[in-house]
């Protein structure tokens, strides 16, 4: 768990090193996200020359635009709900599916101050990788993660793991 609330710089160097990373490995990424709506999206994006390894992201906020955009099953959301592994999961393979993308994260989560509950408390977030195979077969991993503070912290915690996540191969 990150100890510490990422500040603009701490984000900005992420952004920088997941840049290196990507164009290192010759990859691509999309995003889905949606508790933090854009924030990964605006910090990689405000480096020049991202279009070379940034593909595309999606703002799915509502349960509607997850089922929408990303094709999230309404059943997975019904039994699941939003903030969920399967939700998670079918976040990034359908930002994978429609993007140009060679691998796709996704972040759904709870970052307050209201909407959680004793199952899922504020703070809660959910993440998904999707990667193309050379073979054409999509290789999926959803993880937890809990962040503790208010809304901003919850949510700069998120983009600064999500960005990680983007740094792993």
């Amino acid at each position: 768990m990150i100890r510490e609330v990422p500040t603009d710089k701490d984000l900005q160097l992420l952004a920088i090193r997941t840049g290196e990373a990507l164009l290192g490995r010759r990859e691509t990424a999309a995003l889905a996200e949606s508790c933090t709506g854009g924030l990964v999206a605006k910090v990689l994006t405000d480096l020049a020359g991202s279009s070379a390894w940034f593909d595309s992201g999606f703002i799915t906020y509502s349960n509607e635009a997850k089922q929408r955009q990303l094709g999230v099953s309404p059943g997975t959301l019904e039994d699941d709900g939003a903030v969920s592994e399967r939700t998670a999961l079918e976040m990034a393979v359908g930002a994978l599916a429609v993007s140009g993308a060679s691998r796709a994260l996704s972040i759904t989560g709870i970052a307050g101050p209201d909407g959680g509950s004793a199952h899922k408390p504020v703070g809660l977030v959910w993440f998904a990788r999707a990667v193309r195979m050379g073979d054409g077969a999509v290789a999926a991993m959803a993880m937890q993660r809990r962040f503790q503070g208010d809304r901003d912290a919850v949510r700069r915690q998120a983009a600064a793991y999500a960005l990680e996540l983007l740094i792993d191969p």
